[in-house]
C-alpha cells in the first residue's frame, strides 16, 4: 500500500484573535480562530480578521474519536479548525483506512469536499477538538465581500498542493530518518505560532500507527527510526512529549527545504 506524507511549512507573522460574534438564529459565539495562516500571506485589515472570525457557526466540542464528518456523505461546508488534532483519512478498495494528513488550529477542514457532491475525506477528532462549520453558501458572499480575503483561502488551498507535491516526491525516494526528521520539523514549524512549542518540545497525540500511515512505514518501523534519532541525540522522548534536541540537524536531514509563500502578491485584489 503506497502511503503519503503531506505537510505545510510556512514562515510569516502571527497573532490570533478572538472575537465574540453573533452565530445562526442570533446566538452568540465566541470563535477563537488563529488566523496566522493567513497573515503569513497578507497584512489583515481589523475588517478582514473579523470576517474570517465571523465565518463560521458557534464554536462545536469534538470528543475524542469523534468521526464528525464521513467520506461519501452529503455535506454544505467545510469547518474551521480551533482547538486540538483531527485526522483526514480514506478507504481504500481493500477497506483499509489510510490518513492522509493531521490538522492542527488555524487549519480548514473538508474543504475538497468543496468540488465534490459528497464528503471527500473522513474527519476524526484524535483529542478533544473545537471546530467551526462554515456553510459554502457563507463562504461563497466573501468573493463579494472580502475578496482578497477569498483570495488568501486560494493561496492557502495551493500551499496545500504544494504540500502534496513534496509528499510526492518523498514517497519512495526519502530514508525512514528523512521523512521522520521532516514531520517532526513540520510539526513544530505549524506548533509554534499557536504557542505550543516549548523550548523546541511539544506534545505529540499521535500513534505510531497513525504517524506510519503519515509517512508510508510501519509502526515497528517508526518505533525503530525514533529510537534512532533519539541514539543520535537529536530527539528526547518522554510519553508523547517530544523535545527537537538540534532543531538545525533535523532541517539539514529532511529530505526538503519548507516552502516560503510570497508575502503579498501583487495580483491580490484590494483589501477592503
Amino acid at each position: 500500500m503506497t502511503r503519503g506524507l503531506l505537510l505545510w511549512q510556512t514562515v510569516g507573522t502571527y497573532r490570533r484573535p478572538s472575537w465574540t460574534v453573533r452565530g445562526p438564529g442570533s446566538r452568540e459565539a465566541k470563535i477563537a480562530y488563529p488566523i496566522h495562516r493567513y497573515e503569513a500571506f497578507a497584512a489583515l485589515t481589523p475588517g478582514e480578521a473579523r470576517a474570517l472570525a465571523e465565518l463560521g457557526d458557534g464554536e462545536v466540542v469534538r470528543r475524542r474519536g469523534e468521526i464528525f464528518q464521513r467520506e461519501g456523505e452529503a455535506t454544505n461546508g467545510f469547518h474551521l479548525h480551533v482547538r486540538g488534532w483531527v485526522t483526514s483519512s480514506i478507504v481504500l478498495r481493500s477497506g483499509n483506512r489510510l490518513i492522509q494528513k493531521v490538522h492542527l488550529p488555524g487549519d480548514m477542514l473538508g474543504t475538497p469536499s468543496m468540488v465534490l457532491p459528497e464528503a471527500a475525506d473522513t474527519l476524526t477528532a484524535v483529542t478533544e477538538s473545537v471546530t467551526a462549520f462554515v456553510p459554502y453558501e457563507r463562504f461563497g458572499k466573501l468573493y463579494e465581500t472580502f475578496p482578497r480575503l477569498a483570495a488568501l483561502f486560494t493561496i492557502a488551498t495551493q500551499m496545500e498542493r504544494l504540500a502534496l507535491m513534496d509528499a510526492l516526491a518523498m514517497t519512495g525516494n526519502a530514508s525512514a530518518r528523512e521523512r521522520m526528521a521532516r514531520l517532526l520539523v513540520d510539526f513544530h514549524t505549524r506548533l509554534s505560532p499557536i504557542d505550543l512549542v516549548v523550548d523546541d518540545g511539544f506534545h505529540l497525540p499521535l500513534t505510531q500507527e497513525i504517524i506510519g500511515d503519515l509517512l508510508g512505514l510501519t509502526a515497528v518501523h517508526v518505533n525503530r527510526t525514533i529510537r534512532g534519532l533519539e541514539e543520535e541525540g537529536l530527539l528526547a522522548r518522554q510519553g508523547h512529549r517530544f523535545q527537537l534536541l538540534d532543531l538545525p540537524a533535523l532541517r539539514r536531514l529532511s529530505s526538503l527545504p519548507p516552502r516560503r509563500p510570497k508575502f503579498e502578491p501583487n495580483w491580490l485584489p484590494p483589501a477592503r
